[in-house]
């Protein structure tokens, strides 16, 4: 008797526990985000197939695949304890930079980027990937250290991000590029690494910026895209094209839309690459401003509660959680600024609503290392 008089209290306690193990808000604000997606991809390429003769749901089953293939990876990657991304983090560094170096060789162009591997059924974005390698092999080179890092790790810390960072200008993918920096500097404050060093990194990327435009790194149009930005109203015709449209159709959304299907500038496909790059004109336009505000919501949701997973967690595992935070929150930045205007177009998608396999997946392997951390961070102070 007494043993079941102490059991019972306890056995509410453990559910909790098991539960707790899971971060359900991190986890189901990217479902929404993933099924919104699929609306809006649904609505920016339903019009189009239609009157190719295609299906016009093809691209909402692709998203909604690409979704559970996400998911199955997120499910994967949360099971890998956290001591065990000593070893992982090499390995998708490694793995990632292989990609990086493939894509250069057997890679093809999509959109002015040599950026693809096609495989049967499937095109590969080597790239995405490649924020996850250099995220977790900077976690690791800087996870066995307690003080702040010396000067030997940072130098190698910045040539571990150097290499990825070569390969995709080479594409070149200034979108991608910009991403890496973005995670390299979140990895860098998270590892206490001295001030001196942020501020000559933040110097050195100016003075790169203006090299790699005097000698030709960035294409023509990446750099026709620049000038538009900087000349607000200038070229609606040519580089500045997709921001007009898109602006027109999220203004005309004003505060509760036109309703889901019912966008004119959608249903006209005025603006070219909705269902990817200009995603957010779709909300915009059809949700309204109440709608957009969601996502942005869930967003915030979805970047809160890693930090609170970076806070919490060990050495190694709030490396990886800040890398990822920068990552995702300058990429969401990004790609709203630049379907409003305040940003310039960069090619880059916004996280788990755009269209793009190897973005769903990369982004599953990311939340899936997150998981992993909060389960640790749980296991480590008891619930």
């Amino acid at each position: 008797m007494s043993v079941l008089l102490i059991d019972r209290p306890l056995t509410p306690l453990r559910t909790r526990i098991v539960r707790s193990r899971i971060d359900w808000l991190l986890a189901l604000s990217a479902l929404l985000l993933g099924l919104i997606g699929a609306l809006l991809v649904w609505s920016a390429t339903r019009s189009s197939l239609a009157s190719d003769g295609g299906n016009p749901q093809s691209y909402l089953f692709r998203h909604l695949a690409n979704l559970v293939l996400a998911t199955l990876v997120w499910a994967g990657a949360a099971q890998l304890p956290v001591r065990l991304m000593r070893f992982a983090g090499p390995v998708l560094y490694v793995v990632s930079m292989l990609g990086l170096i493939a894509v250069l060789l057997v890679g093809t162009t999509v959109n002015g980027a040599h950026s693809w591997i096609e495989l049967p059924g499937f095109d590969v974005q080597p790239a995405e990937f490649a924020k996850v390698g250099l995220i977790t092999g900077l976690a690791v080179l800087f996870s066995g250290r307690s003080d702040r890092p010396r000067t030997p790790a940072v130098l190698i810390a910045l040539g571990l991000a150097a290499f990825p960072l070569g390969l995709i200008m080479l594409q070149p993918d200034l979108g991608s590029a910009l991403v890496v920096c973005a995670a390299l500097l979140g990895v860098l404050i998270a590892a206490d690494v001295q001030a001196r060093w942020m501020i000559g990194l933040v110097l050195a990327a100016i003075v790169g910026a203006i090299v790699a435009v005097k000698v030709g790194v960035l294409a023509d149009y990446q750099l026709e895209r620049f000038e538009a930005f900087t000349q607000p109203g200038r070229d609606i015709q040519g580089a500045a094209y997709n921001v007009h449209q898109a602006q027109i159709a999220i203004a005309n959304g004003g505060l509760t839309g036109a309703g889901l299907f019912q966008g004119p500038q959608t249903r006209g496909e005025f603006v070219p690459e909705q269902q990817t790059d200009f995603i957010f004109s779709v909300a915009g336009e059809e949700l309204g401003f109440l709608g957009a505000a969601l996502i942005i919501g869930l967003f915030g949701v979805l970047l809160v509660r890693a930090l609170r997973i970076a806070r919490d967690a060990d050495r190694i595992g709030r490396l990886v959680a800040a890398g990822v935070v920068s990552w995702f929150g300058f990429q969401i930045f990004e790609n709203i600024g630049m379907n409003l205007g305040i940003m310039p177009v960069t090619g880059l998608p916004l996280p788990f609503v755009s269209y793009g396999g190897s973005s769903m997946l990369a982004g599953g392997l990311a939340l899936g290392l997150l998981q992993a951390i909060h389960a640790s961070n749980v296991g480590r102070t008891g619930g």
